[in-house]
């Protein structure tokens, strides 16, 4: 299924999802603009998680933290950004109205660094590297799912070679995802990353569960309309 956006209006602009939006985009412009270099900057950049074990066995600390952070921005293909970035432009608003711009911003971040520990903790010898939003954007849709589970999303479901459009509730839209995202997860336990498509399943899933934790405590105070 492929949300296509969502009725669930907010009050003021979002000016950090907005911002999270460029930022990505216009890493991924100038990764691309790097041409083969850009290997060595997924390497960099991206969690290795064999190369963060390795640091902090050694004490870089440095080397170890920076790349949760700066994976986040960096994106394997043009469908990988344009995947991410529908997402968080759907359902990334709404937890920003009701978390304001600076919660929103450190909730984010902070669901990106749960997805990315998840993924080291589930495979920490792999020595391929992970990149993308996926994770953060993971844990916005358990943030939306707690907070806004009746709301209707348009969908495009595809139905053998037939593309079907219909508005469903968020929470059959998200919680789909998420057992995916968790089947997927099963399947690739033993095989690492390497044979799971190149897709990190449990950053989604830790993204996810840690949006739904931290959200939690403001559902009482934020929810709303």
């Amino acid at each position: 299924m492929i949300p296509l956006r969502d009725r669930n209006p907010t009050r003021r602009v979002p000016v950090v999802n907005i911002a999270l939006i460029i930022a990505n985009v216009a890493v991924y412009v100038w990764s691309v603009s790097l041409g083969p270099e850009i290997e060595r900057i997924y390497f960099q950049y991206g969690v290795v998680p064999s190369d963060v074990v390795l640091a902090f066995a050694q004490y870089r600390y440095m080397d170890a933290v920076l790349p949760f952070f700066t994976s986040m921005f960096l994106h394997g293909g043009l469908l990988h950004l344009g995947g991410n970035m529908l997402y968080l432009w759907i359902f990334g608003d709404n937890i920003e109205d009701r978390l304001g711009h600076a919660r929103y911003a450190w909730f984010y971040v902070v669901c990106g660094l749960a997805a990315g520990l998840s993924h080291l903790g589930l495979d920490p010898g792999s020595d391929v590297p992970t990149v993308g939003a996926s994770g953060a954007i993971s844990g916005v849709l358990g943030a939306y799912l707690v907070l806004f589970p009746r709301a209707r999303v348009l969908t495009v479901i595809p139905v053998f070679f037939f593309l079907q459009i219909a508005e469903l509730s968020a929470i059959f839209v998200l919680g789909f995802w998420f057992v995916m995202q968790f089947l997927n997860g099963l399947v690739s336990l033993g095989y690492g990353i390497e044979g799971s498509g190149g897709v990190a399943w449990w950053a989604h899933v830790g993204g996810f569960v840690a949006g739904v934790v931290l959200i939690l405590p403001f559902k009482r105070t934020l929810a709303y309309g």
